[in-house]
């Protein structure tokens, strides 16, 4: 992936011993914050001209996926909230990035440690991959090959890089190990866009985790090894 977005950055955090129920109060303030300022009608939906949308609109052009129609995570969530005037409450820790996600403009995503396989990557689909798509566990889809995806060894994680995630390693209150990944997809929307996002992130993590650890992956740090409890 790096061939075709050379400034592409991953900000991963990983975390072990996450207490993912009951409330997180930090969490449900920013919340309250953004859904008063939609209400209000301060808090919109990123415009096309904004570099944290545009960007993701050319990365989906680029493998073929209409960004108007598989919206990238961040821009369904904005448009979600603006039309809304509220988000869903899915659990502490989902919640947790998806604040964080419209407050900074930056897509955020997680997967439970647990059922993931040994190797994680991002890719382009092949013939024969297959997803379980999130809230509907018993259906089976197959993404276009060349498509943009996140997958291990035994099956497709994401769709269209990060429109959708996938059920079997969705994060929810029995989680007690995430990987919490922030991407941008190239240089127009600043490194340290993403470093605020994630410093956010953290603070909300960090009360209800035993560890919590920040990396960088570009085109210079390709590869993470994620020591796991055994």
């Amino acid at each position: 992936m790096v061939s075709d977005h050379p400034d592409l950055e991953i900000r991963v955090v990983v975390v072990s011993g996450l207490r993912n129920t009951g409330a997180w109060p930090e969490v449900e303030t920013r919340l309250a914050e953004l859904e008063t300022r939609a209400r209000e009608g301060i808090l919109q939906p990123l415009s096309e001209q904004d570099p944290r949308l545009a960007s993701w609109q050319r990365a989906y052009r680029a493998f073929g996926t209409n960004p108007r129609r598989q919206r990238p995570s961040v821009d369904a969530l904005c448009r979600r909230i603006a039309k809304k005037g509220r988000l869903p409450r899915i659990n502490p820790a989902v919640d947790a990035y998806n604040a964080v996600s419209v407050r900074h403009g930056v897509p955020a995503g997680a997967f439970d440690l647990e059922p993931l396989g040994p190797c994680v990557t991002l890719r382009k689909a092949v013939a024969g991959d297959k997803f379980v798509p999130l809230g509907s566990p018993e259906e089976v889809e197959e993404p276009s090959p060349g498509e943009v995806v996140y997958a291990d060894s035994e099956r497709v994680l994401t769709r269209h890089w990060n429109h959708r995630d996938a059920h079997p390693t969705r994060v929810d209150e029995s989680t007690e190990s995430a990987v919490f990944m922030l991407e941008r997809a190239d240089s127009s929307v600043p490194s340290s866009a993403l470093r605020e996002a994630v410093e956010e992130l953290c603070e909300l993590l960090e009360p209800h985790c035993s560890t919590v650890g920040e990396h960088v992956l570009n085109a210079h740090e390709r590869d993470l090894v994620i020591e796991r409890d055994t």
